[in-house]
């Protein structure tokens, strides 16, 4: 997809980001195919999704011979792009609607939610990040790699965003050392929240569904995160 407006990066012309998403096709078959099929990934979904997208245009330029291997990368600020299994389970498991409102926490590198946004294209997604460069820079690519009906925050995303509540979806992006109360509270009944919850070195990928009675918890896999920050959250 190409945004219809000037490029903010002048060094990515829609002709370069063409020749570099077609030169990386395969390459992202091979990902989809290895590292999402063969571990069990089965929504076709997320798959077509995490296929059409430019991974590598997600962390700077010295890392994007790497980009679509089996691990996470820094992006900057001590934060990271997640691996890609672990953001196509975190999205299978999350199973967004084309037309849901997704609330993501944590914006990081736009990786994330570039891959819900494509899920949702009747719908729409807010995200927060707390950190101001970090968000510029997501929002920089995400809006030149066309993206829209997108909305940013630069926040404390333990707090959600009450203002634009309650969403179908909330995905998590950072891990959480408690329930996250306070955002489970801005689900929309029958909605469904996705978060790791755990210490600081390991933690379980759980996931919550909104009922009339209060909410089912399943366990999904274990799983390693950097520390979800904020008054919901752990201590800066």
């Amino acid at each position: 997809m190409r945004a219809e407006h000037d490029y903010p990066n002048s060094a990515m012309t829609p002709d370069r980001i063409e020749r570099e998403i077609s030169v990386t096709r395969r390459t992202r078959e091979r990902m989809v195919e290895n590292q999402l099929v063969g571990r069990g990934i089965k929504d076709n979904r997320v798959l077509t999704s995490m296929g059409l997208i430019p991974r590598h245009l997600f962390v700077d330029e010295a890392l994007r011979a790497r980009a679509y291997g089996d691990h996470p990368l820094p992006i900057g600020e001590g934060q990271t792009i997640s691996q890609p299994y672990m953001v196509a389970l975190m999205t299978e498991a999350l199973c967004p609607g084309e037309k849901d409102r997704v609330l993501e926490i944590g914006t990081g590198s736009g990786y994330q939610t570039a891959v819900l946004k494509e899920m949702t294209p009747l719908g729409r997604v807010y995200t927060i990040e707390r950190l101001a460069g970090i968000s510029k820079r997501a929002r920089k690519r995400l809006t030149m790699l066309g993206y829209k009906n997108i909305l940013y925050r630069v926040s404390d995303g333990t707090l959600g965003w009450h203002e634009f509540a309650p969403f179908d979806r909330i995905i998590v992006t950072a891990g959480a050392p408690a329930k996250p109360s306070i955002l489970l509270k801005q689900l929309a009944p029958g909605g469904c929240l996705v978060a790791p919850v755990g210490g600081t070195e390991e933690q379980l990928l759980r996931r919550w569904v909104a009922t009339d009675t209060g909410f089912l918890e399943e366990e999904i896999e274990t799983c390693r995160f950097v520390r979800l920050i904020g008054k919901d959250g752990w201590e800066e």
